[in-house]
C-alpha cells in the first residue's frame, strides 16, 4: 500500500520540502525542492520575524503548495525551527501560514530537532564509532554524541550562522579580530559541549547537510571527485582548511565565484567555518564525514520505523 508524504523543514535560512512514498518495504524519496527564505534575517537576535522575513516564509509555502497540488499530496508535515522558536510574533506567522495555504506549522524543540537530525544521520550512513554529528542551521547548532545504535548526549545551541553573522562578521571579509570575538564567545556558549566531549571522546567529526555539503561539493569539484546523489559526500581535515583560510580572505562576491559555491551559503559560510575551526582546534578528531541527510530525512526514517 503506498502512502504519499511531504515534510517540510522550515530552517532560519533555507526552506525544505521532501516527498516520499512510504511503504511496507520502507520510503522513496520523489520530489526535494529547496528555497533559500532567510526567515531569521535582520530580527534573530530580537527574537522577532520581521515583515519581510514572514513574506518570504509565506510565499516559499505557497510555493511549496503548489508543487504539493501538482503532486496530489494531502498529507504534510512541517516543522518550525529556532527562528519560529525564539520569535515573539511565530505563532502569528504560523497562523498566517495555515490561513493561506492550509499548511499546519509545528515548532519543534532543539531536543527534539537533535533526535530528528541523529535519525537521519544514521540512515544517510553507518557510524562505527563514537562520534560528534553537528548541525549548523542559520538559528541553532545541535550537536550529537552517538554510534549507529543510540544516542549517548545530545544538545541544541542558539548560536546558529545568521545570528553570528549579524553579531559577529561586520566586515567583508571578516577580520581577525571579529574572528578572535566569535571563538571567544563559542569558548564560553559551548561548555556543556566540552564536558559532554571529555566524558565520551568521540573521534570522527560528522557533518549535516548545510555548510557542510557545500565545504564538501568544493572539495570534490577540485578533487575530481564524484559525489552527486550520494547520502554521504567526501570531505577531509586538510581540505577544509585549506578552503578555510581562502574563505577568510575574501568577500562575497569573490566566495561566490568559488566553484561549488552557492547562493544560500555564500554569507553565512565564513561563520559556520569559523565554529568548524573551533571544534577541530579543540578536540581531536581523527577525520571528518558529511551527512547530505537531515532532520526531513529523520522525520521520515522515524515514519517508516513506524509502519
Amino acid at each position: 500500500m503506498k502512502n504519499n508524504i511531504a515534510i517540510i523543514d522550515m530552517g532560519t535560512n533555507t526552506f525544505h520540502l521532501l516527498v516520499a512514498e512510504i511503504n511496507d518495504n520502507g520510503y522513496c524519496i520523489t520530489h526535494r525542492e529547496r528555497l533559500a527564505v532567510k526567515i531569521g534575517m535582520g530580527g534573530i537576535n530580537d527574537g522577532h520575524i520581521t515583515q519581510a522575513g514572514a513574506t518570504r516564509a509565506l510565499e516559499a509555502l505557497r510555493n511549496f503548495k503548489l508543487t504539493l497540488d501538482t503532486l496530489s499530496v494531502k498529507n504534510v508535515l512541517a516543522f518550525g525551527t529556532s527562528a519560529l522558536r525564539s520569535a515573539k510574533n511565530g505563532s502569528e506567522v504560523i497562523q498566517k501560514i495555515k490561513n493561506e495555504t492550509g499548511i499546519e506549522v509545528r515548532v519543534i524543540s532543539g531536543e527534539e530537532e537533535a533526535t530528528y537530525i541523529y535519525k537521519g544521520v544514521i540512515s544517510a550512513m553507518k557510524i562505527d564509532q563514537k562520534s560528534l554529528i553537528v548541525d549548523i542551521g542559520g538559528g541553532s547548532v545541535e550537536f550529537i554524541i552517538g554510534n549507529q545504535n543510540e544516542i549517548f548526549w545530545k544538545q541544541s545551541f542558539e548560536i546558529g550562522g545568521q545570528r553570528l553573522l549579524e553579531t559577529y562578521q561586520k566586515h567583508d571579509p571578516i577580520l581577525p579580530e571579529e574572528v578572535n570575538a566569535l571563538t571567544n564567545f563559542l569558548q564560553l556558549s559551548l561548555k556543556p559541549l566540552f564536558v559532554a566531549m571529555a566524558e565520551h571522546k568521540p573521534q570522527i567529526l560528522i557533518g549535516s547537510s548545510g555548510t557542510f555539503d557545500t565545504l564538501s561539493e568544493i572539495h570534490c569539484l577540485r578533487n575530481n571527485i564524484h559525489w552527486q546523489e550520494n547520502p554521504e559526500t567526501p570531505l577531509t581535515i586538510h581540505s577544509f582548511y585549506q578552503l578555510f583560510e581562502e574563505l577568510k580572505i575574501k568577500n562575497r562576491e569573490e566566495r561566490l565565484r568559488i566553484p561549488g559555491m552557492i547562493e544560500m551559503r555564500v554569507d553565512m559560510i565564513v561563520v559556520a567555518c569559523c565554529l568548524v575551526d573551533f571544534l577541530i582546534t579543540n578536540f581531536s578528531f581523527q577525520g571528518i564525514r558529511v551527512s547530505s541527510y537531515s532532520l526531513k530525512e529523520g522525520v521520515l526514517a522515524s515514519l517508516s520505523e513506524k509502519k
